[in-house]
């Protein structure tokens, strides 16, 4: 079940209202962590829109691994072999805010990462 979790398919289309997104939804990806995509039919070439900000890796001809580099948002374009757009995806790469804490003291703000205890993130 878990291994259902952390890969779970998104069969892309060539549009949007074809698989049922809504318009201007994203595909969110976590920072420093990769998510699995798995297509409807071969990709033949992958494009990023800004590549500091996520790298799509094939990792065999309908299965794409895209990874969070840095905070911001771009796009993917993937290609079939006849030069087809198969899918064009906004992309937002953002942090797990899933176990963080905020602490305010006036004007200062530290963001603490609880798991299990709560550390600044890095330490």
């Amino acid at each position: 079940m878990l291994r259902c979790a952390m890969i779970f398919p998104i069969i892309f289309a060539a549009s949007a209202a074809a698989y049922g997104a809504e318009p201007g939804a994203f595909v969110r990806v976590y920072m420093n962590q990769a998510r699995v995509l798995k297509l409807d039919r071969p990709v033949a070439k992958v494009i990023v829109g800004n590549a500091d900000v996520a790298d799509a890796t094939v990792a065999d001809p309908t299965t794409i691994v895209l990874t969070g580099r840095a905070f911001g948002t771009t796009n993917l374009v993937l290609l079939d072999a006849r030069g087809e757009a198969i899918a064009d995806e906004r992309i937002l790469v953002s942090t797990d805010e899933g176990n963080t804490v905020r602490v305010y003291r006036q004007t200062e703000r530290t963001v603490l990462s609880c798991t299990p205890s709560c550390e600044p993130p890095g330490n």
